[in-house]
């Protein structure tokens, strides 16, 4: 009976109010036309319109997508689920160079991303040598673009910007740039885009798209444009149009929105008592169109919303908020990348193989930093192989990946 009436509330919610834009307001609407292209656009002839060349790239990625995932098996596949660090991948730490013992992890497993911490930069250069030579290995190898991406929102969260080594400006919290409007925003984001493409990073984990819903979160904080649902959607479409612009991609985080809660996912079990209704009029206004204002991927957190689900499963884990809120309800195409897997909030509760296959079965697409990456990418395997997960399911995930992918290197 629970299952039914919370069906039956989202279908009439959400529906109603923000796929028919009433929640979305006029601030945001605005921001869609502000910039909101992808970096370094075709070229049109004079007799192509932009829908005609958007409908032909999109023909064109849609068919190298599918070429590319005819002729991978499924250990490549479920190989392309993973972000992971570079230690992960190895086996060493800390990682500061692609050598030998780098190729060859990445031969047995070429995942489809790697992420790095402050531990793996020391210096431009040295940053430059070690993603240039993984991402040229792995397209010389596999054919297929490798994500490089790291934490670089701004204020607290600067992997590149906090370090006097690399020579770059430091980038304040967005909560105070976005107090000076969305061109700030864009041009902040944008500052950061240009010097991540210069290292060889190909995608930012930011921008925090979540809305401070409690005056208690200590989680996010002045990470958050704010409090106002129509300011932070605008401003992070901003954000993610800074980062368009210096080709780097954008991760907006963390669905269902990490503003109400008080819990750190980080330590373990964090939840929000807000209501469906509620979600729907704050902390979902950012996610609702976000794959139409920039969101390359969208990072599912793991905080649990049990008035909302009925249950203590992480978002992240959960069919429902991923399957029936984001990807239907609020139409969501694009990739869903989980929030770290070595979180309190998983290690607590799930294995890495069990949370790695669950994530899958709710409507993830990318594991990112499983507590065991072995042992993440053997249960997901295991999985496809005992029936659990389809083979078919991994490939809506892998099509998913190669087409962000093969977007990302046309431009």
């Amino acid at each position: 009976m629970r299952a039914f009436r919370r069906t039956a509330v989202l279908a009439w919610l959400i529906p109603a109010a923000l796929l028919a834009g009433l929640l979305v307001p006029e601030a945001v609407k605005a921001s869609r036309s502000e910039g909101g292209s992808r970096a370094e656009g075709s070229v049109l002839s004079a007799a192509e319109t932009p829908d005609e060349a958007a409908a032909e790239e999109e023909r064109r990625i849609r068919g190298e997508a599918e070429r590319m995932l005819a002729e991978m098996t499924l250990e490549e596949k479920v190989a392309q689920l993973f972000f992971v660090t570079p230690e992960a991948l190895t086996g060493v730490s800390p990682v500061t160079v692609t050598g030998q013992t780098s190729k060859a992890a990445f031969d047995r497993r070429p995942v489809g991303g790697l992420i790095y911490f402050q531990q793996n930069l020391q210096s431009p250069e040295q940053v430059r040598a070690m993603l240039f030579g993984i991402r040229s290995y792995a397209e010389e190898t596999s054919g297929i673009p490798l994500f490089t991406g790291v934490d670089e929102e701004g204020g607290s969260v600067l992997r590149i910007g906090s370090d006097s080594a690399f020579g770059v400006k430091r980038t304040p919290a967005m909560a105070l740039v976005g107090a000076s409007g969305e061109a700030a925003v864009r041009s902040a984001s944008a500052y950061i885009g240009s010097y991540l493409k210069d290292l060889g990073f190909t995608l930012d984990f930011a921008p925090c798209a979540d809305v401070i819903t409690n005056p208690a979160n200590k989680v996010i904080g002045n990470r958050s444009f704010g409090s106002d649902p129509a300011v932070v959607a605008a401003m992070a479409a901003a954000y993610a149009d800074g980062l368009h612009q210096s080709g780097v991609m954008s991760v907006y985080k963390h669905f269902p929105g990490h503003g109400g809660t008080e819990g750190d996912t980080h330590e373990g079990y964090a939840y929000t008592e807000r209501s469906l209704a509620e979600l729907a009029g704050a902390e979902l206004v950012p996610f609702a169109g976000a794959e139409g204002r920039g969101a390359d991927m969208i990072m599912a957190a793991h905080i649990c919303a049990p008035g909302i689900t009925g249950d203590s499963v992480p978002a992240s884990l959960s069919p429902f908020m991923i399957n029936d809120l984001l990807r239907t309800k609020l139409n969501y195409g694009g990739v869903v990348i989980t929030d770290a897997l070595n979180m309190g909030a998983v290690t607590a509760q799930y294995s890495s193989a069990e949370a790695a296959v669950l994530a899958l079965e709710a409507g993830c697409d990318m594991l990112l930093m499983p507590e065991d990456f072995d042992a993440a990418y053997d249960g997901v395997t295991a999985a496809v192989r005992s029936g659990r997960i389809s083979e078919e399911r991994i490939d809506e995930s892998v099509r998913r990946i190669l087409k962000l992918k093969l977007l990302y290197r046309l431009k």
